[in-house]
């Protein structure tokens, strides 16, 4: 039986996705300026049945990675360690997203930490990376504010609706 966490501060909780989560999830996630910023995988636009769909992906896991961003009682986003494997298995990549309305009140930065925090000490993790966008200089912030260190710029790495960039990647290690 999966072990359920609940990850909390004075101000946000992160916590299991829950079906009742896919109306504000399709509500957030269904903006230009949100998908911009995440891989293609990401849908846009994205619908209820995409919210469905990932919540009952990620609603039960073994060893819980996935929460979502509860915000004074309310769902403003998701965050996620991605555990690797192989001989990357220590490792795990930090993704996240934020509805619009939440933008610019420390939300992000402070899932940022819960979620590492949480990551060294359940996922067996020593290092976890973010990839960036170039043009999400937001975000880069977000890591700075949390630890995180860039690691390294990867020339032309990406393509987003037809453009190629530069991926920033950042790093965090255990016990930095």
């Amino acid at each position: 039986m999966p072990q359920i966490m609940i990850i909390s501060n004075e101000n946000l909780k992160l916590r299991p996705l829950t079906p009742d989560d896919k109306y504000r999830l399709a509500e957030l996630a269904n903006n230009p300026k949100v998908a911009i910023n995440l891989r293609d995988g990401f849908p846009n636009p994205y619908t209820l049945a995409d919210a469905e769909k990932f919540i009952q992906t990620f609603a039960v896991q073994e060893l819980q990675q996935i929460f979502a961003i509860e915000y004074k009682g309310e769902y403003a986003g998701n965050i996620g360690l991605h555990k690797a494997a192989d001989v990357y298995r220590l490792s795990a990549e930090i993704g996240y997203f934020l509805g619009e309305p939440y933008w610019n009140k420390g939300i992000m930065t402070e899932a940022v930490k819960l979620i590492c925090d949480y990551g060294f000490k359940n996922l067996d993790i020593i290092r976890i990376h973010a990839g960036i966008f170039e043009f999400n200089p937001a975000s880069m912030r977000v890591l700075e504010k949390c630890g995180f260190k860039q690691e390294a710029v990867f020339e032309k790495a990406i393509i987003k609706k037809g453009k190629i960039y530069n991926e920033h990647r950042y790093v965090k290690l255990l016990n930095d």
